[in-house]
């Protein structure tokens, strides 16, 4: 709050974002603690980074995907922020900034039985000379004003890309798999210049939207996702004006070679491809995904299959199944 409220602009968004993105790693590493979870690496003796602390709560102790969204965007701001240099609009700023306040609160209430008023002096008086708007609003107006600064004659590149990669950041509300590179920011320049339209450019942000209940120091901002433009994948190196949904997200969604979905099943590599062939998982493109490397053609699996395949193996009997499978090869051969 002393950040935020701050008269003095020089560093305030940067320190404003370091400090939201701790104080959410501290909540989350308190959660994992207080339910005896190993929040130290054996390997390392280091305590473990916040992606694995932001897994490990919304998978085991009750972190909801909306809370984790709004985590995650602030993470990747502030890595941005960080590492290189971001543009974060005032009104954005706030709207994000008191949507994962709402987020940290509910999470600390429901979890460590705790809440943020316990915590707030008395005397502090949240400020802002910005009422939040609706979000689709905010980034229609951020998208159009990052146009406007790549017009010819503006000189205003630099602050042009910065809001770019701001929004890119954004993206982490509604996707785990978000990584920023000055390949998407050239692309998404060269889209703008060439006067694609927001959703084309963005169709994730397109999937955003907000609500808000209660004013004053009662303010909640809640991210909701709604149905948006249908998301084109593109590769790193397509120069076309498409979509900001890179194919570095492909990767990371289907990460997993027949070899390595097979260890996470617990089947050996055979008896694993006869299951996949009984689930129809070589066939369903949430689970499998074929990556092209010149003549080289390489089947990739998600975490989706591990999932579908574990649930499987508790009503399917895999022994009869590849019996059944030997059976009918013998049968065949007989025929033949």
């Amino acid at each position: 709050m002393t950040a935020f409220n701050s008269y003095d602009d020089d560093g305030r968004v940067t320190m404003v974002l370091m400090h939201l993105q701790h104080a959410c790693e501290m909540l989350l590493k308190a959660v994992l603690v207080q339910k005896k979870a190993k929040v130290f690496d054996k390997g390392t003796g280091r305590s473990i980074g916040f992606e694995r602390c932001l897994g490990l709560c919304q998978a085991n102790h009750g972190l909801t995907s909306d809370e984790a969204g709004i985590m995650r965007a602030i993470d990747a701001l502030r890595d941005a922020a960080q590492h290189w240099f971001v543009f974060v609009s005032e009104d954005l700023l706030y709207l994000q900034t008191r949507a994962l306040i709402t987020s940290f609160d509910a999470y600390l209430q429901r979890l460590l039985d705790d809440s943020l008023v316990n915590h707030i002096p008395p005397r502090v008086l949240p400020i802002s000379t910005m009422p939040p708007g609706d979000f689709e609003f905010l980034v229609d107006k951020e998208f159009a004003l990052v146009a406007d600064l790549l017009k010819p004659g503006r000189r205003a590149r630099d602050e042009a890309r910065a809001r770019i990669r701001t929004m890119l950041a954004m993206e982490a509300i509604v996707t785990d798999e978000v990584e920023i590179s000055e390949r998407d920011i050239d692309r998404i320049e060269k889209a703008m210049r060439g006067g694609t339209k927001f959703n084309a450019v963005f169709p994730r942000l397109a999937t955003v939207g907000t609500t808000t209940d209660g004013e004053g120091v009662n303010l909640t901002v809640h991210f909701t996702k709604k149905q948006g433009a249908p998301v084109q994948y593109v590769g790193g190196d397509d120069p076309a004006a498409a979509a900001a949904v890179r194919e570095i997200d492909l990767r990371k969604k289907f990460h997993l070679q027949a070899t390595h979905l097979a260890d996470k099943v617990g089947l050996s590599p055979p008896k694993a491809k006869v299951l996949r062939a009984h689930l129809g998982i070589d066939d369903d493109p949430s689970c499998t995904h074929v990556f092209e490397f010149g003549s080289q053609k390489i089947r990739c699996f998600s975490d989706n299959a591990v999932a579908k395949m574990k649930a499987a193996l508790t009503e399917v009997d895999i022994n009869e199944l590849w019996a059944n499978r030997k059976n009918t090869a013998t049968g065949a051969l007989a025929a033949g």
